[in-house]
């Protein structure tokens, strides 16, 4: 099952030198498939995120995402772009760009929809409880989803602890994503 690591200013901060350490020993620390820098404020972002593609290379087994741009996504030659649900219209540009991607979703409409236009994984979220992120779908809605759609579906949302991975690990799907499990475990 693949770890994708997400990161958040929360917790890795904002600044080059403190994201920096962090990340680093996260990266160190955990096998992470795949990483998504992520941070919807920041005045900073492109200077940061060259800043996380070059870490996460330092780490062979990273493939590492940007976060809602697919221009800078494939001008710093990210490994692909993580898209928000809103976004399911640019996953033609962004393959085209030649880009791995993930794109969020929250229902069987919107997966089958990612699947038709190309997408190569998605995330499905909420899993579990999740801070601001609404009633989550449960083990039973995600081993469903599994079981019917071919497209690797990632869970997403409120997986902190080693059993909730196992948990998703059990229901078959392609992956589990988190931004507090990597931070604090």
């Amino acid at each position: 099952m693949k770890h994708y690591l997400i990161t958040d200013p929360k917790y890795y901060g904002s600044e080059r030198l403190i994201f920096s350490k962090k990340l680093k020993a996260v990266l160190t620390k955990e096998q992470v498939d795949f990483a998504l820098y992520r941070d919807k404020n920041s005045s900073n972002y492109s200077e940061i995120a060259a800043l996380f593609l070059d870490l996460c290379s330092q780490f062979e087994n990273t493939k590492a995402l940007l976060h809602g741009d697919v221009e800078l996504s494939a001008r710093l030659n990210a490994y692909g772009v993580h898209l928000t649900s809103l976004q399911c219209n640019e996953i033609e540009k962004a393959k085209a760009l030649g880009l791995f991607v993930i794109i969020s979703c929250h229902s069987e409409k919107e997966i089958l929809q990612a699947q038709n236009r190309g997408a190569d994984a998605v995330t499905y979220s909420p899993i579990f409880t999740t801070p601001d992120k609404g009633k989550p779908k449960g083990l039973e809605d995600l081993n469903e989803r599994v079981a019917k759609i071919s497209l690797p579906i990632i869970a997403l949302g409120g997986i902190t602890t080693p059993e909730q991975v196992k948990a998703v690990e059990k229901s078959g799907a392609y992956g589990f994503a988190s931004i507090r499990y990597f931070i604090e475990n």
